[in-house]
């Protein structure tokens, strides 16, 4: 199977791009975004593509950019918060070295802050961002073939669990890391 040699999923403001970019440092890799993807070919942010098209709109674009990156780009890949909610994506997922990043609710409020433009979390952040993840985590666990979080860890710390999670870090040696698993690292 071809594809992309890591993608990260997890919820907003977890980290998927700071730890995608050191991932993909670590792997000599480019990195790639879908959301950054959606921004770039629709000329607005994400924000404003909720406000203007609604939020069926931009799943549609996300569903789309998802697919495009899965097929053509080959370094890692962090897939938009929502991306897993697509039953078709999550069947492209399938199999394929994804990890989950997660964090709890307080590192969330201090990572994504009250006034980011994130739409989903336009009313009372915490209770939206709990209820977001009640519904999602089932999911990321679903093509998760690792879950790593992010609390209390640079992106270097992240990006090494992630990759030895996923059997990906060599050693000085060149041998590889510790196995990895379904486990939280």
């Amino acid at each position: 199977m071809t594809g992309p040699a890591v993608i990260l999923v997890g919820p907003m403001g977890v980290g998927k791009t700071t730890a995608g970019m050191a991932i993909a440092a670590r792997l000599g890799t480019a990195f790639r975004d879908t959301d950054a993807d959606i921004v770039a070919s629709q000329g607005k942010p994400i924000s404003e593509i909720f406000i203007d098209e609604g939020e069926p709109h931009f799943r549609e674009l996300e569903r789309q950019a998802v697919r495009a990156a899965v097929q053509e780009h080959s370094g890692v890949l962090a897939l938009g918060g929502g991306a897993v909610l697509d039953a078709s994506t999550r069947e492209l997922l399938a199999g394929r070295p994804v990890v989950f990043l997660e964090m709890g609710v307080a590192e969330a409020v201090k990572r994504v802050g009250l006034d980011a433009p994130r739409p989903l979390l336009a009313v009372n952040p915490r209770q939206r961002w709990r209820e977001l993840m009640a519904e999602r985590r089932p999911l990321y666990e679903e093509v998760a073939r690792a879950v790593v979080s992010t609390e209390g860890r640079t992106p270097e710390e992240v990006a090494d669990a992630a990759l030895n999670a996923l059997e990906l870090l060599k050693t000085p040696g060149g041998d590889p890391g510790t196995p990895g698993g379904k486990d939280h690292a």
